[in-house]
């Protein structure tokens, strides 16, 4: 029998950020499905992660290569391997020992797949079955609306981590300016700009000048800056 579901439900509601979520909710996920490994990861913060992991993703999100990230992608529901390939073409596709049995789910938002779910077994644990399948797909739907939820509601209060410099510094990026250009017009070396700008891409959780732009001006943050 398995267990409930409902402390990783009222956790996902608790949650403040993407960094909660990999912190709190992923141990939980690990233990209740008793994985090798497991993971939660949005595919535009993929450029964020560790340069190795992002190789291992690279391949694993192959729609070319890999049939359960192509099933994903498609119908948007959980999948395991067993579900579209055979155990020996999965070794082929796959020979890593904790990769022996994979499950992914969806994350949605706003109807895209901005995220996925990933659990793994290694061959001397047993393959992820269709309750694991119904457990993940009530796991991702929570993720799905706390995802919707957060990244609307998010920038809003991340802007306020930003100093008044700093605002100054995103209002400039908003208009097109070079951190030489913005370096002389605030007074500040070039040098100041790429650090300041660093920082803040950390602060709201974002990797590069477009991305911060395009989330702030979406919501009406910055529109003052705007020609």
């Amino acid at each position: 029998m398995t267990s409930s579901l409902q402390p990783i439900f009222t956790e996902i509601d608790r949650l403040k950020d993407e960094r909660e979520l990999r912190s709190q909710i992923v141990p939980k996920v690990s233990e209740h499905f008793d994985t090798t490994r497991a993971g939660i990861f949005f595919f535009d913060k993929l450029s964020t992660l560790d340069p190795n992991l992002q190789k291992i993703l690279k391949v694993a999100l192959s729609i070319e290569s890999n049939p359960v990230a192509r099933y994903l992608i498609e119908h948007h529901a959980p999948v395991h391997e067993g579900l579209v390939t055979s155990p020996k073409t999965w070794k082929m596709i796959c020979p890593r020992p904790d990769h022996w049995h994979v499950m992914v789910g969806p994350i949605v938002s706003c109807g895209k797949l901005v995220g996925a779910v990933g659990c793994t077994r290694d061959r001397s644990m047993p393959a992820f079955d269709t309750q694991n399948l119904t457990d993940l797909s009530g796991i991702c739907l929570h993720l799905s609306i706390w995802a919707t939820t957060a990244r609307t509601t998010a920038p809003v209060f991340q802007i306020d981590k930003l100093t008044p410099r700093e605002l100054q510094i995103v209002e400039l990026v908003a208009l097109g300016r070079t951190n030489a250009e913005i370096g002389q017009e605030l007074w500040i070396t070039e040098n100041s700009v790429k650090q300041a700008l660093k920082r803040m891409f950390r602060k709201l959780e974002v990797s590069s000048r477009a991305e911060m732009v395009a989330q702030l001006v979406n919501r009406s943050l910055i529109v003052t800056a705007l020609p």
